[in-house]
């Protein structure tokens, strides 16, 4: 039995498309859902998977509320967020906590939030690298799954280190969607 796995994206669909690339039987994509039109949408259409946008509201509840709605749709096993780049709230997490995973490119605690690339240069680490952690309600906060240290290259740039840890993140994003157990009793997804 494969797990039915619902991806959460923002932007370029580069993590997404490691994921549909590498489905094995193990796991497949079911649903594709964005925060707005964006070309990771576009990855999904072209491999036929199901596409929504679930556009920003203005009442934050009831954004995560129907994003909770559209997201079960596709009655997943597992939630990933690949690039989406929004705070899950209350109305969602309270479906999906402890099957909503996210990816981020810093070694958490290390760096949360949106610039967690440029946070690490600024601070002159020699070491970085990704992280893969439980949603729950904070900033990149939830309980860390697995991480990939990425060093920091004498001179490089901003770009190009983000590059390298984008690449780590697809490979450990694979490697734990091939290792995925489904919750059980309401639980949290296993690797």
């Amino acid at each position: 039995m494969s797990v039915n796995v619902a991806v959460l994206v923002s932007g370029s669909g580069t993590l997404l498309q490691a994921i549909l690339d590498n489905q094995d039987g193990h796991y497949r994509v079911s649903l594709v859902v964005a925060d707005k039109e964006c070309p990771a949408l576009d990855r999904a259409r072209r491999a036929g998977i199901p596409t929504e946008v679930v556009a920003m509201q203005p009442d934050r509840d009831a954004w995560n509320a129907h994003l909770a709605e559209v997201v079960a749709s596709a009655s997943p096993d597992l939630v990933v967020s690949a690039g989406f780049m929004r705070i899950l709230g209350e109305a969602f997490l309270s479906r999906f906590e402890g099957k909503t995973i996210n990816t981020h490119p810093s070694l958490l605690p290390a760096f949360p939030g949106a610039n967690a690339v440029g946070d690490a240069m600024a601070y002159g680490v020699k070491v970085t690298g990704c992280t893969v952690h439980y949603v729950d309600a904070g900033m990149d906060t939830g309980e860390i799954i697995a991480q990939h240290a990425v060093a920091v290259q004498n001179g490089e740039t901003q770009d190009a280190l983000h590059e390298r840890i984008k690449q780590a993140e697809r490979s450990q994003i694979v490697n734990l969607l091939r290792k995925a157990t489904p919750a059980k009793n309401n639980g949290k997804v296993t690797f």
